[in-house]
């Protein structure tokens, strides 16, 4: 955690920080286009509790609090979230959670958070299963709206059964695997990881419960144009949802895509890319260095993903039969481009670069 806010202010955790960024995604089309929460992760508290038992915010990076950064934040129109911890600490060494409960999230409510991110650090993993339903009840009891972000399976391991029945009925969205970097080798594990595990993760999503496959990567340095579209593509494919957005630029300006339009790269909430039922993609084909996926979202409406992995550009070629396009010819869309690529007939072609993404739908 950088909370070093006198020789790197405009960077640190703090306050100015989440206000500036809440500011960028209104001001600069953020919001318009569906992003709502600005979360707050770890290290924003004292590294005591205070001497009635509550969580005490560094004052130093909040010196007005975190209610008065919430209200800022709601007079934007958005909403703001925080971090805390199930275990004794938080990753970050940090009062965790445990013993604190309702007191914690009674805290919340009255700051007026909107979203809890509870992590599972310095915690024993078999308590999983009581503790994060724990947590949804007493947030429950606060009566008031806030968004449950589990971290329950990104601490299990392949050999534990994931109980995403459990989860789905406790928590909003669950954090299913690594921690994303700022790399294409991260950001293709995990896509992979996400498609390896299909079986597993299809019948639990839906509206209300979703996978989380970590932030999304912007305004870093680590990933090519062609790169960028692929975390934003999975989260559609494969029924999942994130909140967890960087920072929107490291150099004071918005990170956007080649063209001015905020989310160049990506697909509009309420547009043809939006995947709101939550459905899984299917595989249509599959080898090590090409990938085509394809699911149908309304009657009138389908999208196929094409990915490669290495090597060289690729035209695709996918007939109409094969993507269940129950229709002679159709229009076909570049979703992240945001380009018509014309009538086509009986089949669709279209062009996917290395370690690049082609999104088309009809």
């Amino acid at each position: 955690c950088n909370t070093d806010c006198k020789n790197d202010p405009n960077n640190c955790i703090s306050a100015d920080l989440f206000l500036t960024m809440a500011k960028l995604m209104k001001y600069e089309g953020y919001a318009d286009v569906g992003y709502q929460y600005v979360n707050i992760d770890d290290c924003w508290m004292e590294r005591e509790r205070g001497s009635d038992g509550k969580l005490v915010p560094n004052p130093e990076l909040f010196p007005n609090g975190i209610a008065a950064l919430a209200d800022a934040i709601h007079a934007l129109g958005l909403k703001i979230g925080i971090y805390e911890d199930y275990g004794t600490h938080t990753c970050g060494g940090f009062p965790g959670t445990r013993g604190h409960i309702e007191d914690d999230v009674d805290l919340f409510a009255k700051w007026g958070i909107d979203s809890l991110k509870l992590d599972g650090c310095y915690c024993n993993v078999s308590e999983f299963a009581t503790g994060y339903p724990a947590v949804s009840k007493a947030l429950n009891a606060t009566g008031r709206p806030i968004l449950y972000s589990c971290s329950w399976p990104a601490y299990l391991s392949d050999k534990d059964h994931v109980p995403y029945g459990a989860m789905a009925e406790s928590c909003n969205l669950w954090r299913n695997y690594a921690d994303i970097q700022d790399s294409w080798s991260s950001v293709a594990n995990i896509i992979n990881w996400f498609g390896d595990n299909h079986g597993n993760l299809a019948s639990f999503a839906g509206p209300g419960n979703w996978n989380d496959p970590d932030m999304l990567i912007i305004g870093d340095f680590g990933l090519s144009f062609d790169q960028k579209p692929n975390p934003d593509g999975n989260l559609v494919d494969d029924g999942c949802a994130t909140i967890h957005e960087q920072r929107l630029a490291n150099d004071g300006t918005v990170a956007k895509g080649d063209s001015d339009e905020p989310g160049s790269y990506s697909c509009r909430p309420g547009s043809a890319g939006q995947n709101k039922v939550s459905e899984f993609s299917r595989t249509v084909k599959s080898t090590t260095n090409f990938g085509l996926e394809s699911y149908t979202m309304e009657a009138t409406l389908s999208l196929c993903i094409a990915r490669i992995q290495n090597g060289l550009p690729k035209y695709y070629t996918a007939t109409f039969e094969t993507l269940k396009i129950p229709a002679a010819t159709a229009l076909v869309r570049d979703l992240f481009l945001h380009r018509d690529l014309g009538v086509m007939s009986k089949q669709i072609t279209a062009s996917c670069r290395p370690v690049g993404l082609a999104r088309c739908s009809k």
